[in-house]
């Protein structure tokens, strides 16, 4: 909770619903942490009314609930509330520009942390960029620069990097957050098994995988200790584990650890989820890499329908899906559909990301290939 000032004397019903938004508060967010995220959204969105009512809509502790439910809605895949959320918090902390209180600082750097983000998810990295540049600027002149916060916030835009195709500012980001991880004596908390996750994910994109794989089994070994096996952060991680093993080649492993993070997922987040349409989509790059193109196929369908709900039909997550199935169709030999949608894909990368990034890059070589076997006599 956020420490911020009280109302002075209080009614003794005003305390009682202070007592109760309060209460609410803390075990939504221990909900989530233990990823029942329907049951934490339902006792957060109680617990606004009630500090509103109490504190007025101003407060930084309504900031706080606001901000509680930004997270669950960006963690229950609509991107677009958790933003709004995000926004509200962040409207009402802006007022207090000069706030000397630390908690609610970090707060006022954490809601814009997880703002950019969101930007992030949505595809809108310009946007992104602002609000985390801004973010780590506050941070590291308010909290210092061996801050966990402001490594949280480097986090953040490796992340943004790297889905930019800027594979070396990432890691440079990365480093300087590892540094501090480093020295916290929080370094073997969630901090350090992020960017565990994070780095093995760089050097996936990069195509090092044997660099990465070591890097993401630490990940799955801190997470497994702190939330136990079947959380859905570490199916996150169990899949990201997956990807470096199969880059290495060895598709039986990778596909049993994809079955356990979709087994997870499922569970946890419903059969409608980012995580699960990911990962089927994994899974049917596992198939095709075995010959089985009908299976593999009926499951990036089945990923693709999820992630257009989820995100629209021109995301570059999306993009990436659509790329995929348009590669398994020229396999199957379906050059006019592939091609089809090997240029919707193209066109959506070029949007989102320019003609140098290395998705549409891979996208122009694929879309080029089929077009040149279909000319073939």
């Amino acid at each position: 909770m956020v420490a911020g000032a009280r109302l002075p004397r209080p009614h003794p019903l005003s305390s009682k619903a202070l007592r109760r938004a309060i209460n609410l508060h803390e075990k939504a967010v221990t909900a989530r942490e233990a990823g029942r995220f329907a049951s934490a959204e339902r006792m957060i969105r109680r617990s606004i009314p009630l500090y509103a009512g109490v504190e007025g809509p101003r407060h930084p502790d309504v900031a706080n609930a606001w901000f509680e439910l930004g997270q669950l809605r960006e963690l229950r895949d609509d991107l677009e509330d958790a933003a709004r959320c995000f926004r509200r918090a962040h409207a009402i902390l802006r007022r207090r520009v000069d706030e000397q209180d630390a908690d609610i600082v970090r707060l006022q750097i954490r809601v814009r942390r997880f703002l950019g983000g969101v930007l992030r998810a949505q595809g809108r990295n310009s946007a992104a960029d602002r609000t985390l540049s801004r973010a780590l600027d506050d941070s590291t002149a308010r909290l210092g620069s061996r801050d966990l916060e402001t490594a949280a916030v480097l986090n953040h835009l490796g992340m943004l990097r790297k889905y930019q195709g800027r594979f070396s500012e990432a890691a440079g980001f990365y480093r300087r957050a590892c540094a501090i991880v480093a020295g916290s004596p929080e370094r073997r908390g969630q901090a350090a098994a992020t960017l565990a996750h994070n780095l093995g994910g760089l050097e996936h994109a990069r195509g090092r995988f044997a660099r990465g794989e070591p890097h993401a089994r630490r990940s799955v070994e801190l997470r497994e200790a702190l939330l136990g096996k079947n959380h859905p952060t570490v199916a996150a991680d169990v899949a990201a584990l997956a990807a470096l093993v199969e880059g290495r080649g060895r598709l039986d492993e990778a596909a049993a650890l994809y079955r356990r993070a979709l087994g997870i997922f499922r569970r946890r987040l419903g059969p409608a989820s980012s995580e699960v349409s990911f990962t089927l989509c994994a899974l049917g790059g596992i198939r095709q890499a075995q010959g089985r193109l009908a299976s593999a196929e009926g499951l990036i369908r089945r990923a693709l329908a999820i992630q257009e709900a989820i995100y629209g039909r021109r995301h570059p997550e999306v993009a990436l899906t659509v790329n995929n199935l348009g590669v398994l169709s020229a396999e199957r030999g379906r050059p006019a559909d592939a091609i089809a949608l090997c240029r919707r894909a193209l066109a959506i990368f070029r949007r989102a990301y320019g003609r140098r990034h290395p998705h549409t890059r891979q996208c122009e070589a694929n879309l080029g290939q089929i077009e040149r076997r279909r000319a073939r006599p």
